[in-house]
């Protein structure tokens, strides 16, 4: 059995019937157990919705630097809010993107709440005088994403032979969920000197589940197969591509499959790339817990990769490890300043400061030197921002 060479496309329609009902189910447990990545259509979301959330997102990049400015992320301790170009690091490496972060709405966390009760926060919007649709729009789609995104990780667990349930106490009555507004420039709006091809780099998403809008006509994404081969996943209209998290490959036993992607940056010439992809959140206060997968499936899984004869190649390492902390809010708040060390420096410095000094130290084990890195050292790799090692993108553990 050859390693995937395409992505799978699925009707979501057909789970809403008795009769196809199990046909779907046979196919997304194939998609998951073999591939990782997917694309979903009849989604339920209104096509009329979508075209608004297009519109609205690539207009959010079209006002003036200082208007986008007002929302910028450093201004709280969220992690919610604008990000200017090549301010995200992913692999040691600079992301070439600009993007805005918003999530399911929350107030602001009391002084007794845990640290990590920062990211849930109200969402900084941009000014409805410029954009008066705009926070109308994306609360609309989140809501409606919010559910999409509950029922298929329930017919993920029916597809494993779990009731629909069965993931339901890792998410809170109020669960947050998170989405971004991307757009990555062509090539020739970039530095001269620094034309690289990474929009964002190899990466898994976190939590369970990321449903992707390809919001333009560019190709760019690509997911990684377990030969170490990049497969295109180009936009399909009327679609979302779902990409399946470290989160639910750790509570599944390593049965649902996290697959490794990047985006790279579209030619010079070809205008900007947009995408708005939507993450599916998990409890901060979940801890690192698994459920009972049926023997025939873990076999399945099992049988999958014995027929496949090789062994994993993947330029990301599974890093969702038990015990090394204590909920998953701990994680995803030290992993947000990896990616972000401006908000870092600002709201986190003792957090940043572990963490350059945790990098610092794989350096040294990396090159097999015993003497202390520098920090211009550090700089004159590329990694003077502490990008995540490894990386994972959103609320990875």
């Amino acid at each position: 059995m050859m390693a995937f060479n395409s992505i799978p496309i699925l009707d979501l329609s057909l789970a809403r019937h008795a009769n196809t009902k199990p046909s779907f189910l046979q196919s997304l447990r194939s998609a998951l157990l073999e591939v990782g990545f997917l694309y979903i259509k009849n989604t339920g979301i209104d096509d009329e919705l979508i075209e608004h959330v297009i519109a609205q997102g690539k207009a959010f990049f079209d006002l003036p630097e200082d208007k986008k400015l007002e929302v910028q992320m450093k201004n709280a301790a969220s992690f919610l809010g604008y990000n200017k170009l090549g301010n995200e690091i992913t692999a040691l490496k600079i992301d070439w993107r600009e993007q805005i972060d918003l999530s399911t709405p929350h107030p602001l966390p009391t002084a007794s709440d845990p640290l990590y009760y920062n990211l849930l926060s109200p969402n900084q919007w941009p000014n409805p005088d410029h954009l008066p649709m705009f926070r109308p729009t994306f609360e609309s789609y989140i809501s409606q994403m919010s559910t999409l995104s509950t029922t298929f990780t329930s017919l993920i667990a029916e597809a494993l032979g779990l009731p629909p349930t069965a993931f339901s106490r890792f998410f809170d009555p109020d669960q947050q969920h998170k989405l971004k507004i991307v757009k990555y420039p062509d090539l020739s709006s970039l530095p001269a000197n620094q034309r690289s091809q990474q929009g964002v780099g190899p990466h898994k998403d976190s939590m369970l589940t990321s449903y992707l809008l390809q919001a333009s006509h560019h190709r760019g994404l690509q997911a990684q197969n377990l030969s170490g081969d990049w497969i295109d996943c180009p936009p399909i209209p009327g679609t979302l591509v779902v990409a399946i998290g470290q989160g639910l490959e750790a509570i599944t036993h390593g049965v649902c499959a996290s697959t490794t992607h990047r985006v790279l940056s579209p030619a010079a010439g070809e205008g900007p790339r947009f995408s708005i992809p939507f993450f599916q959140g998990v409890s901060y206060d979940a801890t690192f817990e698994a459920v009972d997968i049926p023997n025939e499936i873990m076999e399945m899984r099992e049988e999958i990769l014995r027929k496949r004869g090789v062994d994993r190649m993947d330029d990301v390492e599974f890093t969702f490890t038990k015990g090394r902390w204590g909920h998953l809010g701990e994680a995803t708040l030290t992993n947000r300043v990896k990616s972000h060390p401006d908000v870092g420096e600002r709201w986190y410095p003792d957090i940043l400061a572990k963490i350059r000094e945790d990098e610092r130290k794989v350096l040294e084990e990396k090159e097999g030197r015993r003497e202390v890195v520098t920090e211009s050292q550090l700089e004159e790799k590329g990694i003077d921002d502490a990008g995540p090692l490894p990386a994972m993108k959103e609320v990875t553990v």
